[in-house]
């Protein structure tokens, strides 16, 4: 039987509080980590490099307005304040490692660790930590294998398919093998469970995917098809729309070229995605049947920049349009609009455009901004979100 991830809650103390006490503990791991290693280093049988730690917090203000549902009445105008708050920590030995990880976030919903603290319109969240990551994971050579709970193992160049905060339990395996002329190909599967908010399971997931790439000095091209069969079981708790119970399908095919530009990367890439399931009218309730047809979307993005030392900047542009079953709406991202219920996001259906730039302090702390414009697809509802991150690692 696969093991459920272990998940705790504290009803009873504000998110604020909360979150300022895991911000401080995060900081004094940080703080304490260094010597505690050196410390180990000193013991024959416990190199310095076998135990690593790891963690980042995020402290975002976002702002919704000018929204509107599908009904046509418009949604109030809301801000509010976040925080996350991840750390986990792994173990190699020889090929082999162990790995953990806890984050924060509502356990009613799997897409999404993070907590309000403040909002316009009161709604806030009380704090609650969930297991996210356990995993025993070999590698060696090209051969990369893994079990337990863990991030996807398929590359990806957005979240339109699936959200890396979403991790499955399961099996996989990834081999890389070099081509010449800087070339090589990666193929990967896996077989998992599917979370049902934070604390339970509800259906199956299989998945695998090719991807070539290709090193043409000082550029790079990449390509991936990835297929991920869902297979669908009555009983979700938190699902909406019966996306657990649902069966689907999807492909996806991706090209993303990378080449330098002002001595800054510029990234160009573009998904096609399609859901091969061919549904009936019983199959698509409880959305109406007029929307079992619509089971493509693309995206095309730009990208220039990165943030992975200090002064660093970057800036990026995103076109997507997603029709109503092109993805599993209950395992893809959550970021672009407030459509949904509560911690469980509703984003298919969707055509619209992500402004984003950021720039980096340091090599572990920098600022992200993001504007999203969005407009359903079939109805006349829409969303405006502009929110700002400070995200700091360790």
């Amino acid at each position: 039987m696969t093991p459920t991830p272990a998940s705790t809650s504290v009803p009873r103390a504000s998110a604020c509080t909360a979150v300022s006490h895991l911000v401080r503990l995060s900081l004094l791991c940080s703080a304490l980590g260094a010597p505690a290693v050196r410390a180990q280093s000193s013991a024959p049988a416990t190199p310095a490099s076998a135990f690593s730690y790891f963690g980042d917090i995020r402290l975002r203000y976002e702002w919704d307005w000018d929204s509107q549902n599908a009904a046509g009445a418009p949604r109030a105008d809301r801000d509010r304040a976040r925080a996350r708050v991840r750390l986990g920590a792994g173990y190699k030995f020889s090929h082999w490692s162990v790995g953990a990880r806890v984050r924060t976030g509502d356990r009613d919903g799997q897409q999404s660790p993070h907590l309000t603290f403040h909002a316009s319109d009161d709604i806030t969240d009380d704090l609650e930590v969930a297991l996210d990551r356990y995993f025993l994971q070999f590698k060696r050579d090209g051969l990369t294998a893994w079990g337990g709970r863990n991030s996807t193992p398929f590359w990806q160049q957005n979240e339109m398919v699936w959200d890396e905060d979403v991790t499955p339990t399961g099996i996989a395996a990834s081999y890389q093998h070099k081509l010449e002329d800087g070339a090589s190909v990666t193929a990967t599967g896996g077989a998992f469970a599917l979370p049902d908010g934070m604390t339970h399971l509800n259906g199956r997931l299989y998945g695998a995917q090719v991807k070539y790439t290709r090193s043409i000095a000082p550029s790079q091209f990449t390509a991936a098809a990835t297929l991920y069969q869902f297979d669908g079981e009555e009983g979700a708790r938190f699902l909406r729309n019966r996306n657990g119970a649902r069966d689907y399908l999807i492909g996806v095919a991706s090209a993303e070229w990378t080449t330098p530009v002002s001595g800054r990367p510029l990234a160009i890439g573009v998904d096609l995605i399609k859901n091969f399931e061919n549904y009936s009218a019983a199959e698509v309730a409880p959305l109406a049947a007029r929307h079992a047809d619509e089971t493509n979307g693309y995206v095309f993005s730009v990208q220039w920049g990165s943030l992975k030392n200090a002064h660093d900047w970057f800036a990026g542009y995103s076109y997507a349009h997603i029709e109503t079953l092109a993805v599993n709406a209950s395992f893809s991202q959550d970021d672009w609009a407030r459509f949904g219920s509560g911690p469980q996001s509703d984003l298919t259906d969707i055509k619209g455009h992500e402004l984003r730039a950021g720039y980096a302090f340091t090599k572990n702390l920098n600022l992200m901004a993001r504007l999203f414009l969005v407009d359903a697809i079939t109805s006349i509802q829409d969303g405006k979100r502009f929110r700002v991150d400070l995200n700091f690692k360790f």
